[in-house]
């Protein structure tokens, strides 16, 4: 109740509402020291309920009709996931279910069935490295000492933000030489299969576009840009029967990673709304298709809750 009080005295609804939009990429059975950002089940469990207590949870297509005209409810908010990743419905949805908690799950189509993302390729590469030192100078990349999960985790986070901005099929052929190196079976069960989407959004999950094959939109032409994101919306349209009303740009921080060209990509593949990740909460003045978001990083309680009223405060 004391949360709730909060909120609503922070974002009132109507012409002065505020959207607060979470992201979220995985939801683990169980902690991954490998995977320290990643909440496990237990944690997101607190999370959602805490969430559903303190929030009018919306899916996003409809959170951002109400935004745009003024008509939505105190203390709004949205639940977002990334990425395509099978435990969004192994583990996640029934928590989501739980609390009768709507959800919208964008999708990057090229690593449904079996595939893998880049960075999971590096990741894994570091997990299962089967030296104390992994060398990847002649990728300009570094290299690393791999003496515990920790070491592990700051080797894999310094590669990811080194290769994230090289050109965009050179990152996915290193990404993956780095994985065969380290011996990182090429088949992984990581993603949602075709079967486990459409489950998806048949049990109430909204989809939302995220391109093919998630590059950073600021590293290709135009042409190709667009081709991503209509591509990517085709697709799932075809894979689940409906339209896909909303997208959320790959990477996603505004000036870097997307613009307000490819803003207008997404309103011209038919889009109705678009999420960035740049931390805030969005308002009436906000661009519909350059949406802030936040990731809600803290594992307890009470700084969880801080968190996600601080956001209310930093609105654009």
């Amino acid at each position: 109740m004391f949360w709730s009080l909060i909120s609503r005295h922070l974002a009132s609804g109507g012409s002065n509402g505020k959207l607060s939009i979470f992201i979220f990429h995985r939801v683990l059975a169980k902690a991954d020291p490998l995977l320290p950002f990643e909440p496990s089940a237990e944690e997101f469990d607190w999370m959602v309920r805490f969430i559903s207590r303190t929030f009018s949870v919306l899916p996003l297509s409809e959170a951002a009709s109400r935004l745009k005209n003024g008509t939505l409810p105190p203390a709004a908010a949205t639940i977002t996931f990334d990425d395509g990743y099978a435990d969004n419905l192994e583990v996640a949805w029934p928590i989501l279910k739980r609390y009768q908690v709507p959800a919208t799950f964008f999708i990057a189509t090229a690593f449904l069935e079996g595939g893998r993302m880049w960075n999971d390729d590096v990741i894994e590469a570091f997990r299962l490295s089967p030296t104390d030192e992994l060398d990847l100078s002649e990728f300009d990349l570094g290299s690393y000492r791999l003496s515990d999960a920790a070491s592990r985790v700051k080797g894999y986070e310094t590669v990811l933000g080194k290769l994230k901005y090289f050109e965009h099929h050179l990152r996915s052929e290193v990404a993956g030489e780095i994985a065969s190196r380290c011996n990182v079976p090429k088949q992984a069960t990581l993603m949602m299969t075709h079967r486990q989407l459409r489950l998806l959004h048949e049990e109430g999950g909204e989809i939302g576009g995220h391109t093919r094959t998630h590059p950073i939109l600021e590293r290709l032409d135009d042409t190709a840009a667009l081709q991503e994101v209509e591509s990517g919306r085709q697709e799932l349209e075809a894979l689940i029967g409906t339209t896909v009303r909303v997208f959320a740009y790959p990477n996603g921080v505004p000036g870097r990673d997307c613009s307000a060209r490819h803003a207008e990509m997404a309103r011209q593949a038919g889009f109705e709304a678009a999420v960035t990740t740049r931390q805030a909460c969005a308002t009436t003045a906000s661009d519909i298709f350059q949406l802030p978001r936040f990731t809600p990083w803290d594992r307890t309680p009470f700084k969880f809750a801080m968190r996600s009223m601080m956001n209310l405060s930093q609105s654009i």
